[in-house]
This record gives structure tokens, sequence and C-alpha cells, in this order.
């Protein structure tokens, strides 16, 4: 197992595209996650979001989001309390995956969504990846409403406490 702060959260540049398309690529990424361009300077720019490249060592294998819910008009997680963050991410890398980074980087993260001061963490996996229902779940997250279609796709929507 990992050290509890071993995983290492950058910002996104214009120069990481070239690495996050490439890994969008991956079969094991595009089972579940948009293939189209990963994102442009006016989107590394939103406020709303924070894209972060997830390293070990000095190896980045990981995308990672966080964004705040209220962000957008009608957002599924709209209903959340004032601060909560929306969090998404894959690992890119398909050799990095089953080895348990999934699960111990998302929890750093929530760790310090937490320490920011955040009540609730929310995510919304598609309902068919229960890989990333069951990560969930060990995190303590817990669904929070029915399955449906969003503008960004199915989700299940899922809730962890500070």
């Amino acid at each position: 197992m990992t050290a509890p702060d071993a995983y290492r959260f950058r910002r996104v540049t214009l120069g990481d595209l070239p690495l996050l398309k490439a890994w969008q690529s991956n079969q094991h990424v595009l089972e579940w996650w948009d293939a189209a361009e990963p994102y442009g300077e006016a989107d590394l720019r939103d406020p709303r979001v924070t894209r972060c490249i997830v390293s070990i060592g000095n190896r980045p294998f990981a995308f990672m989001q966080d964004y705040t819910v209220h962000g957008w008009a009608n957002h599924h997680f709209a209903g959340l309390p004032a601060g909560s963050r929306g969090i998404d991410q894959y690992i890119g890398k398909a050799e990095m995956t089953g080895l348990g980074h999934g699960l111990a980087f998302i929890r750093q993260r929530m760790q310090d969504l937490f320490q920011d001061g955040a009540p609730v963490v929310a995510t919304d996996p598609h309902p068919m990846n229960k890989r990333a229902i069951a990560v969930y779940k060990k995190l303590g997250f817990i669904v929070v409403g029915s399955v449906r279609k969003t503008e960004w796709g199915t989700i299940l929507p899922m809730a962890a406490k500070r």
C-alpha cells in the first residue's frame, strides 16, 4: 500500500492536453469517459473546475477533476450544501489499474477537499460501472438518488459527507 500523501495533484496545463488525449484513447478509459477532445484553454481557465494530473513519485498516471456543484444551472447535485464539490477521475495508464491506486488517490483528494471546507463530496458514475461504484462505497459514498440521464450522461448520484 502507499503512504497517505503519496500522490501529487498538479493543475493540468495546455502542455498536458496530448497526454490526456492519449489516455482518453485507451479502451479502459473509453468505456466510461467521453473521448472528445480533452479540454481547451478556456476549459482550463474555468474557475468552477480544478483539473489535475495525478502522479505517484514523478510518474503521471491519472486525471482527476473536482468542481463546484453549484456552478451550472439545474446541476443534478445543486441540492447539496454550499461548498460541496463533485469529483470525476480516471487512471490513464492501464498497467496502473487494479492496484489500489484509484481508491488511494481519491481518498487523498477527498481528505484535501474536506480540509478545505467541503461539507460533501459527490460523484456520478455510470450505473453499469460496478468497479467504480465499489471503490466509491469503500470510500464512504452512498447512493443519494436514482439512476438518471443528464447532459453529462447516465449517472448514479453518490455522495460522502465530511
